[in-house]
């Protein structure tokens, strides 16, 4: 029921926000996975809420909703964000985790810019895991509002327990892009 109630609440705090919220989908791919990913208001400041698929061809899937606030210091852009991932490890038990962090962007002028991001989730807000960690950062290049094209490196592992053979997602070189609308 108390999720249920924070759901409810934070989509109807984005609904409410008074802000125009743009819908912005994107596609990010390295050697061995692919991220889909969908966000209201993930580009603008204030509240948003954004949800992704992830899938390793190697070890396994996973699947988050996020929740975060933008805020706007002159051309950087810190979002302090909370992630509920469903997680399915190919070496592992399937679960849950809660994972708390951040990402930032500086803009470097209308078109270019350098991002980054970490987020945690230590083995307290996890379900049969003993942590969740995501890492990232790169260079994004705008040629025009609709369109962000993003070049980075990504790790993302999920860690098992009981001995399990640990499973990483993503490591390497990512190329990514996304389309507001």
């Amino acid at each position: 029921m108390l999720k249920k109630v924070i759901t409810l609440s934070a989509l109807s705090l984005v609904v409410m926000s008074g802000a125009a919220h743009a819908i912005e989908g994107s596609v990010d791919v390295s050697r061995k996975s692919t991220n889909l990913e969908l966000g209201l208001g993930s580009n603008t400041p204030g509240l948003f809420l954004n949800g992704n698929w992830l899938r390793s061809n190697d070890d396994g899937k996973a699947f988050g909703l996020g929740l975060g606030y933008n805020v706007d210091a002159g051309a950087l852009r810190v979002s302090p964000t909370i992630k509920a991932l469903y997680t399915h490890p190919e070496n592992g038990k399937d679960g849950y985790a809660t994972a708390v962090g951040a990402g930032a962007h500086y803009a470097l002028n209308d078109m270019w810019g350098v991002y980054g991001e970490y987020y945690y989730a230590p083995e307290a807000f996890n379900s049969n895991l003993a942590n969740y960690k995501e890492i990232g950062g790169g260079v994004s290049f705008t040629p025009v509002s609709l369109v962000n094209l993003r070049a980075g490196y990504q790790y993302i592992e999920m860690k098992n327990q009981d001995g399990r053979k640990d499973n990483v997602l993503v490591d390497g070189f990512t190329l990514g892009g996304s389309l507001r609308f």
